[in-house]
């Protein structure tokens, strides 16, 4: 039986590996048959931001039905025929690899990991943007195929909604149409000459801004032209795409009027968007965020400033720190169901807020606040009695959300006088979200007379309680009434909560220098702010997050390089990490097949060449890892034109990282940098500096810091045995202008102390000269200080020594003294024939006046004239 056991596991293990890399080597770009299951799935259909975006079909229109021409009927055949394929979908081992849930899942996740380290060192071809092949056009199977000919005939007919589809068709891969970004150039190129379109302008300044197409090297000059000609149609991507370049620098000279400029323009689309929304302006959501930050950072748990310092998870194997959005809702739908209110409200704030990986959900929310509202209120309206404690705190803030609901038609029919209702019940027990949606309906006589008046008393209220959308309206009222400096004041308290409308008006004052001076730089920072909250008008972060979740990672890469084009600092970090070709260093397997391992191929030069321009960009707008990582790549040389490292550019990158004392290993790689001399001068003693400067930073960094502090001890010994130049551990760094202090002898010491001694006596000398001359002469003034600064004596030993020196010669006339009155009065006993006295007790010695003390004793002669006047005596 055990040999049988034992012939069965070698075939286990094999399938086991087979599953493994299955499960990795899973492409949805590598196999371009429409009937494979790993390819690209359908366009999302046009959303109500295409307007803002101008991201809409040539013709502006929708419905292929009727155009009076034979062009446009062929696009509707084909636009038919397109929508009856089915959608592909994503391998499901992908997905299931790439989000493990329960035992079986974490334990293929993490098997996978492992395979991957041990085994497959080199970049995998799902990273890989710019070695995408384009396929021909005859691997297409019916009905793409049928629908792909019926709009090149209406394509090369001139027809520009044929072109335009079949431009995004093999741009993004829409209708499971394999990518193919050499043709989508074309088309896009064929539009733009043909009408000028800007979305293809925009596409194409994008192509050549990245490079992605292998027929089309990057040309940043061609970039900004073709950008410029779309941002002046009012193309929204390429707004924001100039505006950033012009704020960066990229390509272009820095220019601040410019950047304000194009970023004003999207500002006020976003501000137009916001407003356009049910009362109270659109929900802006936040869809942007670094994935790497999921598995720790860049550099992993610990390593990355995202997950170390003040932004580690602090919690044990029982805490929440870690907890999914499942597990959150689980855990509070369990408190709930015990009755405790406060978990209550946590559910109904979850899903009428939403949060990533949590769709909102306006009837579940409405149903929880409902029950809170219902502890404190019966049906009519009245208030119970016997509350618990907490109740109505919970139960106000309950009614202002419910209130805010049917003010806004969230979940139910729109209805002011149910909001209103809702809303008074709230203001009686204080709450700042009813304040403030009670005045927003006087200011706009939403259901009640309009009253700017009482307005201005709700948002008031409500701003005392810190409420940003409160604060942001009372300002602009304010602003209308001429009072700049308060209205500044409160847009710069809502400005702190990250409210949209306080960073537009901010930019608007800062750039017209309206009470104060004009100030370019903040305008511009505000316009960029106010721009990127309004994610809905530019950013396909959305779709981006949608395909990675689905495992699809080259189509999330596209959409991420789109958004990171515009600015986006998530999207930057994003393109950054799944471009990033960085093998691991610290695998034995990877460090014996890097011998063997051939030179990098020119695409995936091309590719780490991408990865380190947006981990360079992603740093400049205060990314501390991508800092770091920009500071690898030079160490490597990875994605530089000549391909040779270039330490002193690592050594500045991370020097720069350690400035905001938050990255530890930034101040690790300085002192392995220090202490190998790479790129820096070679100094044992500012590398322990770093070392210890890297522990203090982050805790876990122990292992690796004493590690090293080891290694340096051990070199920094054998460099004082043998004599070298390199600065040692214990001495100063190069930067202390005393220099080393030299160890004296104990004969150098006594010279130094003689010296210091006779230079004393001397000083001492001269002062008391100085001091006569100066009385004879009558020279001396109030306010003039005699003693000159600086003339201290600073040898402790010296003042000790005679400090000492007074303190025993006094102990030994006290001593001597007594001694002598001792003997005198044995020697006065003896004459007498008496007994000595007793230690302590007075004795006339003759020849000797008594001892009285200093003051006279009752009864002596002086005991009057030493009381004051003798009164009472």
């Amino acid at each position: 039986m055990k040999r049988s056991s034992w012939r069965i596991l070698p075939p286990l293990l094999l399938l086991f590996c087979l599953f493994i890399a299955a499960a990795i080597a899973a492409d949805p770009a590598a196999d371009v048959d429409i009937e494979a299951e790993e390819t690209y799935s359908h366009s999302p259909q046009p959303s109500e931001s295409a307007r803002w975006t101008d991201q809409t079909r040539p013709s502006d229109s929708n419905d292929y039905s009727d155009n009076g021409g034979s062009n446009y009927s062929a696009v509707g055949e084909a636009s038919v025929i397109l929508r009856k394929i089915k959608p592909a979908s994503i391998s499901k081992l992908t997905q299931y690899a790439r989000k493990p849930k329960g035992v079986v899942g974490s334990t293929v996740y993490y098997a996978k990991e492992a395979f991957v380290l041990l085994f497959m060192n080199s970049p995998r071809s799902e990273n890989l943007i710019s070695t995408t092949p384009e396929p021909s056009q005859k691997s297409l199977a019916q009905p793409l195929a049928k629908a792909v000919k019926i709009l090149e005939v209406a394509a090369d007919g001139g027809d520009v909604d044929s072109i335009f589809l079949l431009a995004e068709m093999n741009f993004y891969g829409n209708y499971t149409h394999p990518v193919n970004h050499g043709e989508a150039f074309r088309r896009y190129k064929q539009l733009a000459d043909l009408n000028g379109n800007s979305t293809a302008q925009s596409m194409l300044g994008f192509m050549y801004a990245t490079g992605i197409a292998p027929a089309v090297p990057a040309d940043q000059a061609k970039s900004m032209l073709y950008h410029t000609f779309a941002a002046e149609q009012g193309n929204t991507r390429s707004e924001m795409t100039l505006g950033y370049r012009y704020h960066a620098g990229i390509a272009t000279p820095r220019n601040c009027d410019e950047s304000v400029n194009w970023y004003r323009r999207v500002a006020d689309k976003a501000i137009d968007y916001y407003r356009s929304g049910p009362p109270g302006g659109h929900s802006l959501g936040r869809n942007a965020y670094r994935i790497a930050d999921d598995a720790g950072g860049v550099f992993g748990e610990g390593a990355s400033v995202s997950s170390a310092g003040v932004h580690a998870k602090q919690g044990g194997p029982t805490s929440d720190a870690y907890a999914e959005a499942e597990d959150v809702l689980e855990y509070l739908h369990f408190q709930s169901s015990k009755g405790i209110l406060s978990a209550t409200f946590g559910l109904a704030r979850l899903h009428y807020d939403g949060s990533r990986g949590l769709t909102r959900d306006y009837k579940l929310a409405k149903t929880y606040f409902m029950e809170l509202a219902r502890q404190y209120w019966d049906p009519k309206g009245r208030v119970k009695n016997d509350l618990g404690p907490g109740v109505e705190k919970l139960a106000s803030k309950s009614a202002g959300y419910l209130g805010r609901m049917f003010l806004r038609g969230e979940g139910m029919e729109q209805s002011y006088s149910k909001a209103k209702i809702w809303f008074t019940r709230g203001v009686a027990n204080g709450d700042a979200l009813s304040q403030y949606s009670l005045g927003l309906m006087h200011l706009e006589g939403l259901g009640v007379e309009q009253n700017i008046k009482k307005a201005a008393d709700y948002f008031g209220s409500a701003a005392d309680q810190d409420l940003a959308v409160a604060q942001t309206n009372l300002g602009i009222l304010f602003l209308d009434q001429g009072d700049i400096t308060t209205a500044t004041r409160y847009f710069e308290l809502a400005a702190r909560n990250s409210h949209i409308e306080a960073f537009y008006y901010l930019a608007e004052l800062n750039n017209e220098a309206i009470g104060r001076e004009r100030s370019c730089s903040m305008a511009a920072m505000y316009y960029k702010i106010v721009a990127e909250k309004a994610e809905a008008i530019w950013s396909p972060v959305s779709e981006a997050n949608t395909a990675y979740e689905e495992g699809d990672t080259p189509r999330a890469l596209l959409f991420y390089l789109l958004a990171a084009e515009q600015g986006s600092e998530n999207a930057q970090a994003n393109v950054a990490w799944l471009l990033d070709h960085t093998p691991p260093q610290w695998s034995p397997l990877a460090y014996l097949f890097s011998w063997f391992r051939q030179k990098p191929s020119e695409s995936q030069t091309s590719d780490g060449h991408l990865a380190l321009t947006h981990y360079t960009r992603s740093a400049k707008q205060n990314n501390i890892d991508s800092l770091v990582k920009t500071g690898d790549y030079h160490l490597a040389g990875l994605g530089l034109a000549s391909s040779l490292p270039s330490p002193e550019t690592a050594a500045a990158c991370y020097a720069a990282a350690t400035e905001t004392q938050q990255s530890a290993l930034a101040l690790w790689n300085l002192g392995w940098m220090h202490e190998n001399g790479l790129g820096i001068a070679q100094d044992f003693h500012l590398a322990k500096r770093y070392y210890d400067a890297a522990l203090e930073t982050h805790r876990e960094a122990y292992l690796p810091v004493h590690l090293s502090l080891i290694k340096l001890r051990a070199r920094s010994w054998w460099n004082g045995v043998t004599h070298g130049g390199v600065n040692p551990i214990d001495a100063p760094d190069a930067s202390d202008s005393t220099g080393p202090k030299k160890k004296r002898t104990v004969w150098e010491w006594m010279e130094d102390f003689l010296q210091a001694d006779a230079e004393m006596t001397a000083l001492e000398q001269q002062e008391a000269d100085d001091w006569d001359a100066t009385h004879e002469h009558g020279s001396t003034s109030s306010g003039e200080e005699f003693w000159a600064e600086g003339e201290d004596i600073d040898d402790e030993v010296l003042v000790t020594l005679l400090l000492g020196g007074l303190i025993a010669v006094l102990a030994g006339l006290v001593w001597w003294r007594q001694r002598e009155a001792m003997r005198l009065a044995a020697q006065q006993a003896a004459q007498q024939g008496g007994q000595p006295p007793a230690e302590g007790q007075q004795q006339v010695v003759q020849g000797q006046q008594a001892d009285g003390g200093f003051f006279p004793q009752p009864g002596e002669p002086g005991w009057n004239d030493w009381v004051a006047g003798g009164v009472g005596h």
